[in-house]
């Protein structure tokens, strides 16, 4: 990948198009999807979206929305990439998946690490870095950095990847537990192992394993004690030091979670795209027959869904605003990122519910056979409900913390009832 060379009067690289838009980013974002609806099958197969489609995702700035302008980014909005996920995934659920896990951790790389880092891991302008929370492996203390070995699972975007974030342990003193730490490592130093595409659904999303083999990661590439997952940020943040602008010192957790409720709005979307041509094409298979647009009960289906998912989308758009601003005034807490990040996973029960309990069970049995729109969106939303971030730490972890928090109790955050 070239590294940019241009700089601006003031010492900056200039992005490759420098007056390109946000609203033209999410635009460019809505044609792509469209030319993805009938490429799912073959995404599906190959396990992940074509060369083609990252060339144009290359060239048309999305591998640099979040990255800072200093080094030849846009330094777009959390908002932005949200709705350019949104767009995509309308178009094709996996493609828009592996897409933001693998472009959206520019916006924690340069929020979290130091200028030294940064300097060298945005080089090139585009920054397609899959990360993990889950921990594997344990890392040992070489000079002047750490030697790291484990296979990291479901590391979505890694095979266009620069890099990839991970989460290791490191040994504890005699009698004490493990402490974790965050490390990024560039591309040359792991390999992607063939072990995606077996699941339920997002068989494209590039979800594959990675292994690392004793790589070195010099101490300004970790952050010992550092959780992905669950890191906050209300002390401030080196990104926002550097950058001078807020979008590097807001919550990185609740961003990690906006992920999948962008998603999740759509997938939706895209679903209630599959059921509109159904109402237009199908007839009612009850007397009297007619057009299903036309029948009271389908026009009920239609109208229930549709504002289970504009409700959906209103609060991922509110969400996303309260996300600026407690950015821009830098009023971020501990219980604002939670309750930022629930709102993520409310907007995702909406847009299930949609799907699951209206369209897919009205839509007939020959809409849902194999290979059809609405069963690949089934298939992919129920695998998104998969993801721990979704199942377990939206459902249980966040929301317990957030009451510990609210009432002042200093409970065990990994207690069960």
């Amino acid at each position: 990948m070239t590294v940019v060379t241009d700089t601006s009067t003031d010492g900056h690289r200039v992005p490759p198009e420098p007056d390109l838009t946000e609203q033209e980013i999410v635009a460019r974002a809505a044609r792509i999807a469209a030319t993805l609806v009938d490429r799912q099958q073959e995404t599906e197969q190959r396990g992940y979206y074509g060369l083609d489609t990252h060339k144009e995702l290359l060239a048309g700035g999305f591998y640099r929305i979040l990255v800072p302008r200093r080094y030849g980014g846009y330094e777009f909005g959390i908002d932005t990439h949200m709705r350019v996920v949104s767009a995509l995934a309308r178009g094709c659920p996996s493609t828009a998946w592996m897409y933001t896990f693998g472009a959206s951790h520019a916006h924690l790389a340069a929020s979290l690490f130091g200028e030294k880092a940064q300097n060298e891991l945005f080089a090139a302008g585009d920054f397609i870095c899959p990360g993990v929370i889950a921990p594997a492996g344990l890392a040992e203390q070489a000079e002047g950095g750490w030697l790291v070995d484990g296979v990291f699972r479901y590391s979505s975007g890694s095979p266009y990847a620069t890099h990839f974030i991970g989460q290791t342990f490191l040994a504890g003193a005699e009698g004490e537990p493990p402490t974790q730490m965050m490390f990024v490592v560039p591309r040359d130093q792991w390999r992607r192992l063939d072990d995606w595409g077996a699941q339920l659904g997002l068989k494209g999303s590039g979800s594959h394993s990675i292994k690392i083999e004793k790589a070195y990661i010099p101490d300004h590439y970790a952050l010992v004690g550092t959780h992905m997952g669950l890191t906050s940020v209300t002390n401030g943040t080196p990104g926002l030091a550097l950058h001078g602008n807020r979008l590097y010192g807001g919550s990185v957790l609740a961003v990690l979670n906006f992920q999948v409720g962008a998603l999740a709005v759509g997938m939706a979307t895209g679903a209630l795209d599959a059921y509109s041509e159904l109402m237009r094409e199908r007839m009612t298979t009850y007397p009297p027959i007619v057009a299903r647009a036309e029948n009271p009960d389908y026009q009920l289906y239609y109208g229930e869904a549709d504002g289970r998912i504009a409700a959906a989308r209103a609060a991922m758009s509110d969400v996303l605003r309260q996300w600026g601003e407690t950015a821009e005034n830098g009023s971020i807490t501990r219980d604002v990122e939670l309750r930022m990040s629930l709102i993520s996973r409310e907007v995702v029960r909406l847009c299930w519910s949609a799907v699951s309990d209206i369209l897919f069970p009205t839509a007939g049995s020959s809409a849902v056979r194999a290979g059809e729109r609405l069963e690949r969106i089934w298939r992919d939303m129920s695998t998104l409900h998969t993801h721990a971030g979704v199942s377990i730490y939206l459902s249980t972890v966040a929301t317990r913390e957030l009451a510990n928090l609210l009432f002042d109790v200093h409970a065990d955050p990994g207690a069960v009832d």
